[in-house]
């Protein structure tokens, strides 16, 4: 069974820079795409980005396109999302996520196996 945690979260003025980090246990996800999402209280949970197990292709969406990568380092069973010029949109609680093995890189919640317990990123004015 795999577990996702994520760390590095916390406080940040608007325009700086934060750089959150996802550790699995339990197995390796090295053959898995893994995702970052968030969610504010009261909405649906958002994708942010996402990457292939080979660590070739990443995806993003419009919002943080230019602003957020993602990267991952199969050794360490590590995938960190590096979050620059933060909006006050971007706060939410981001949630690290495990796709199925072998599958492509997805957008959407439902094709993620396991799922972090989220992390608060807080940006303030």
């Amino acid at each position: 069974q795999v577990q996702l945690a994520e760390s590095g979260g916390g406080l940040v003025q608007a325009g700086g820079s934060l750089r959150i980090s996802c550790t699995a246990s339990g197995g390796t996800v090295s053959r898995r795409a893994m995702g970052w999402f968030r969610q504010v209280p009261g909405k649906e949970r958002e994708f942010v980005a996402t990457i292939s197990w080979s660590g070739g292709i990443t995806w993003y969406s419009d919002s943080v396109r230019g602003r957020f990568t993602i990267s991952r380092d199969n050794a360490k069973n590590t995938v960190i999302l590096q979050m620059n010029s933060l909006t006050l949109e971007d706060a939410a609680v981001y949630y690290c996520a495990a796709g199925r093995t072998e599958f492509a890189p997805t957008s959407v919640v439902s094709g993620y196996d396991y799922w972090g317990q989220g992390i608060q990123v807080t940006v303030s004015s």
